[in-house]
């Protein structure tokens, strides 16, 4: 039998873009085991938004993470109308499709950022700088619809801020035109090029049984054979009024998760093209004053995958419950499974293949030894962290030369 060596990939690791920390069990070049331990990055938002008024924890939630900076503020606004009685019922007709043009501009952005990152982490450096160029007009799009490159400042209860300009339409027209040779360039040279193929067939496989068991979403549900979209499993924005298709495929390897993405970047332009047609004129926003007492859901479907926000309202003008779980929330522990049996290095790029966002992901764990043992509070861990920095500031002072 081999010797069993453990391999640490983070806190830090060039292959992974946020602090984490996965401790590989190999034997061999064979990985067999993995735990994965992440607490990195918590930064208390939940907590955070219920000291915030209702219209302002959409600037809060969109900093999560900014790669999904439009669907968390939309899976709140959606968990706070779901209060007052459902998106259909209270947003106007307008800014229903101005939500799903900037959601799904916001999920081309992701894929392109993944395929990006996706080619550089197998030194496939071409597909790299190709992702970034063709990434720029995106973003150009949302800076001219929103203001904005990222943290877009869109959504929010009872509609969005801002409305797309008539002279504004048919330059996104002409940019997603623009768009689409670029697609079908990065779909031959990832689909039809053998060394890809060789690199990603086979590599990091999660079957459609245990994407089922690990309950992942998104993407990388959809690689797996698992036919899920919220966009259509629980209509939001005008997704039920438009031609569109979920892409599944069913090898659940590195290679289906990024043919699902190049894919799904065909059905974003022409779920955008179809908005920007049938677009009525009209408000953007229903104006909404109060929040009643009761409870919200909000689902959307990330780029990453179902996004959920649970609200709990008392009748007064901030949430007393805000819970959020986040994509990667669901699919960064299926790398328990997928990771095993691989090579070491298969490693970094099955951790990657799922699109991890950490921040979106952290959470506080209290374990207690006994039952005798203090349980910190809210209070309690910001005191903490107050006297750590007060120490860390009196050691800098100190060891200035005088």
């Amino acid at each position: 039998m081999s010797h069993r060596v453990i391999v640490p990939i983070g806190p830090y690791h060039p292959l992974q873009e946020e602090p984490e920390f996965f401790q590989l069990y190999v034997e061999g070049e064979k990985v067999v085991d993995i735990d994965i331990i992440i607490g990195y990055n918590h930064r208390g938002i939940e907590k955070l938004a219920e000291g915030k008024h209702y219209d302002q924890v959409p600037f809060l939630v969109e900093r999560i993470c900014g790669i999904c900076s439009s669907s968390h503020p939309y899976a709140y606004v959606l968990a706070v109308e779901d209060i007052l009685g459902g998106e259909a019922n209270v947003v106007p007709e307008r800014a229903l499709y101005i939500r799903t043009i900037v959601n799904e501009l916001e999920r081309i952005h992701s894929h392109l950022l993944w395929l990006g990152l996706a080619g550089h982490f197998i030194g496939y450096n071409t597909v790299w700088m190709w992702a970034w160029k063709y990434r720029e007009p995106v973003l150009d799009m949302f800076e001219m619809i929103t203001g904005n490159r990222n943290n877009y400042a869109m959504m929010k209860v009872g509609g969005v801020r801002r409305d797309i300009k008539e002279e504004d339409i048919s330059i996104v027209k002409k940019m997603l035109d623009e768009l689409v040779p670029a697609v079908d360039m990065f779909k031959g040279a990832v689909m039809d090029d053998p060394v890809i193929q060789a690199r990603l067939k086979g590599v990091g496989i999660l079957t459609k049984q245990q994407a089922i068991d690990w309950c992942v979403v998104g993407p990388t549900a959809r690689a797996s054979g698992l036919n899920i979209d919220v966009r259509r499993d629980d209509v939001y924005g005008v997704y039920d009024r438009l031609n569109w298709n979920v892409i599944i495929e069913k090898d659940g390897d590195i290679f289906a998760k990024t043919v699902v993405r190049i894919l799904e970047l065909y059905e974003c332009v022409s779920i955008i093209r179809q908005c920007l047609d049938k677009m009525p004129k009209g408000e953007i926003d229903a104006d909404v004053k109060d929040i009643p007492s009761g409870e919200g859901l909000g689902r959307v479907e990330a780029p990453r995958g179902e996004c959920l926000h649970y609200v709990k309202s008392d009748g007064t003008n901030r949430p007393v419950r805000h819970k959020i779980r986040a994509p990667s929330f669901m699919n960064v522990a299926s790398n328990k499974v997928a990771c095993i049996g691989g090579t070491i290095s298969d490693a970094t790029i099955t951790l990657a293949a799922v699109d991890p966002c950490y921040c979106c992901t952290e959470r506080v764990a209290v374990m207690r030894k006994s039952d005798n043992e203090k349980v910190l509070n809210g209070w309690d861990l910001i005191k903490l962290s107050q006297e750590k920095t007060d120490k860390i500031k009196e050691g800098m002072l100190n060891a200035r030369p005088q």
